[in-house]
């Protein structure tokens, strides 16, 4: 049993489990194994052992390993880090999302070769925002003043697509239209990293706090839904439900995340009621997705416990399982309540327990319902250096600056 946030020496071991995990185990296989030094950028398609699986490359893990390289590098001396390896590791992410990264129109790419050739564009716009925040943090750590402005450009640019009708092709027809919360939480993030690393700077003529401001409005008014205790991952343009396959289907990773997200803006604040939203978001869907039979959380279950149509539903992944240990933590920070120290501790036993690979390092990235490995993958065109990394930098610098 690994120690629990009700003592401080709890705490105290905690912030060292993810200390240690950080510098000595997840960090060091991605700088060796991941960085292409021939061509540039991230090398994200990684067997168990760092072996390469495939050479092409997510512009998504451009923009989100930058983000992950330059916070450590801004962070280094707390740390206990080399900082220059971590400057380069994120220059070469940066430089090649810059050469290779933007097509003709300017939207970026989802996917190209190992030198940088177009393979997909997706339709959404992910790899925008993720272009930001690495952008900004790579400004933060360095200066770089032509990476201050593309933070902000694709930030501007990620919120067009997002919030401009017809911007973007539409994902179903419009028989029965829908919207969905991730480009919501998304902007959210986008916009309070852009803010921590360059201050609070105007896009299209409003700030981030205030693009934060609508977002998390628009999820309270349309996908917080307390008659139903859950947290809707689709919804008619009014906020209706729809039920249907697409409109039941609950995602507890994506709004346990959103939950923490907006905590983290509480704490910045202040905010009681951001606390209570926040709080009240994370209660739901923990008791949505926690599998009591196995433990660890299910990816996807239905708001009405009927069949979910996604044949993966009952499978762990890596991601919800970061952002559940994250969200238990600032949820037991702003509130006290012994039930998020508790939930905490099982999902941060259940996770290393489980994930972690103690032979080679890192985590996997997809179990079994069981907890079973069932893919030896560390790295794919999903998983990358962004959420297990952040998950222990993020704890372990709520942690100390606790102590």
């Amino acid at each position: 049993m690994n120690p629990s946030l009700l003592t401080a020496t709890g705490r105290a071991e905690l912030a060292e489990v993810y200390h240690a995990a950080l510098v000595d185990d997840v960090l060091p296989f991605w700088l060796r194994h991941g960085i292409d030094s021939k061509h540039g950028g991230l090398m994200n398609c990684l067997d168990r052992d760092g072996a390469i699986i495939d050479t092409d490359k997510s512009i998504w893990f451009q923009g989100r390993a930058a983000w992950t390289f330059a916070t450590l590098a801004v962070d280094a001396d707390r740390l206990g880090l080399p900082r220059q390896p971590l400057i380069e590791a994120a220059r070469s992410c940066i430089q090649f999302l810059r050469t290779y990264g933007e097509a003709p129109d300017g939207k970026l790419w989802f996917s190209v070769t190992r030198q940088g050739e177009p393979l997909r564009m997706r339709r959404y716009a992910y790899s925008e925002s993720f272009a930001a925040i690495g952008n900004a943090a790579y400004a933060k750590a360095t200066g770089d003043e032509q990476a201050a402005r593309d933070a902000v450009r694709y930030l501007a640019e990620f919120r067009r697509l997002t919030t401009t009708p017809g911007a973007l092709p539409d994902k179903y027809e419009p028989t029965r239209p829908m919207k969905g919360i991730g480009p919501l939480f998304i902007l959210i993030a986008t916009a309070q990293e852009v803010r921590r690393c360059l201050g609070d700077v105007a896009v299209a003529r409003t700030t981030c706090s205030d693009w934060i401001d609508l977002a998390i409005a628009e999820i309270e008014r349309d996908f917080v839904k307390p008659e139903l205790e859950a947290v809707l991952e689709c919804v008619a343009p009014d906020g209706g439900v729809i039920d249907h396959h697409e409109g039941r289907t609950l995602n507890p990773g994506h709004a346990l995340e959103c939950g923490w997200f907006i905590l983290h803006e509480a704490s910045l604040r202040n905010d009681s009621r951001l606390v209570d939203l926040g709080v009240r978001m994370i209660d739901w869907m923990w008791k949505r997705g926690w599998d009591e039979q196995h433990g660890g959380l299910l990816y996807f279950t239905d708001l009405f416990d009927r069949p979910v149509q996604e044949y993966w539903h009952d499978m762990k992944f890596w991601w919800p399982h970061c952002e559940a240990i994250v969200a238990t933590l600032v949820a037991w920070q702003l509130t006290g309540e012994p039930r998020f120290a508790e939930r905490h501790q099982r999902v941060h036993d259940w996770s290393f327990r489980h994930f972690a690979d103690p032979q080679h390092g890192e985590w996997y990235g997809y179990l079994h319902r069981d907890g079973a490995p069932a893919s030896p993958a560390k790295g794919t065109m999903w998983k990358g250096p962004f959420h297990l990394p952040r998950m222990l930098w993020y704890c372990h610098s709520r942690l100390t600056a606790a102590n």
